[in-house]
């Protein structure tokens, strides 16, 4: 209850820095929700020419977007400190975290939180789940709501992992900005379209490198079960659910194992 309290404490204190000029702030959340919804309709006016991609309507694909947005929208709550951590380390600001008698990992999450990146992101994805939702006329039951709510999680633990990793490559490179610009954020534009339209080295980073697919794909093809299924694994659309998990324990191991090598770089 304790760590709890001391997270909210944290979380009030971001808030009222973040959102200390109000008009301000829905501004950049508005940028950043337009920005974001750039590519929704580039795709929107693209399938206005094609009507479909490998068999995956405009509906479809609004809703695999969904997840990605929506995902993102709740990493960055508590993933901030990790996507811009090569800076702490950089600057050396990481030294006052590590002489506090709290968790390194837990001080990191508490300690920032993009929230116009979330709001805007997060509302997108909202949006567009709502809408594709009812688009496609998903038959909701007790079983695909749960399978959702945990989806969600274990794909906001993948991406979750994936920070975590690039920022335990901090303490021996220091700078990781291209490792992330490749590893996450150009990698992330293969996501918002069918795994079964790219080519076989491309379908293997978004499955065993760099696990994209088991953000958006898989899951929304157990709901969906559209045709190209059946190019992969039917077992990847059971197992989406526990990838993040065990991709976030082995990340963690793996900054465990690096943070015996920091070193200070000063100021």
């Amino acid at each position: 209850m304790d760590t709890f309290a001391l997270f909210i404490h944290y979380s009030l204190i971001t808030i009222k820095s973040r959102f200390q000029y109000k008009v301000d702030a829905i501004f950049r959340s508005l940028a950043v929700f337009l920005r974001e919804s750039a590519s929704i309709i580039i795709i929107y006016f693209m399938l206005l020419k094609f009507e479909n991609i490998n068999g995956w309507n405009i509906d479809e694909l609004l809703f695999l977007f969904s997840f990605i947005f929506f995902t993102y929208g709740l990493l960055i709550l508590f993933f901030t400190g990790f996507r811009d951590f090569e800076n702490m380390v950089n600057k050396g600001s990481l030294d006052r975290f590590l002489l506090r008698p709290r968790g390194l990992v837990f001080q990191i999450i508490s300690s920032n939180a993009d929230w116009f990146a979330a709001i805007g992101h997060g509302c997108l994805g909202l949006v567009l789940f709502i809408y594709s939702a009812g688009q496609i006329n998903v038959d909701w039951n007790t079983t695909l709501v749960l399978y959702c709510i945990v989806s969600v999680i274990s794909g906001v633990l993948i991406q979750g992992a994936l920070f975590l990793f690039i920022a335990s490559l901090s303490f021996t490179l220091i700078k990781v900005t291209n490792i992330r610009n490749i590893l996450y954020w150009n990698t992330r534009k293969f996501a918002g379209y069918p795994l079964s339209i790219f080519h076989g080295s491309i379908q293997f980073l978004l499955i065993y490198i760099v696990p994209f697919a088991f953000v958006n794909y898989f899951p929304a093809q157990f709901i969906l079960r559209k045709a190209d299924l059946i190019d992969f694994p039917i077992a990847y659309i059971y197992i989406a659910p526990c990838v993040g998990f065990v991709l976030y324990a082995l990340s963690y191991c793996y900054w465990r194992y690096s943070l015996r090598f920091y070193k200070s770089t000063g100021n």
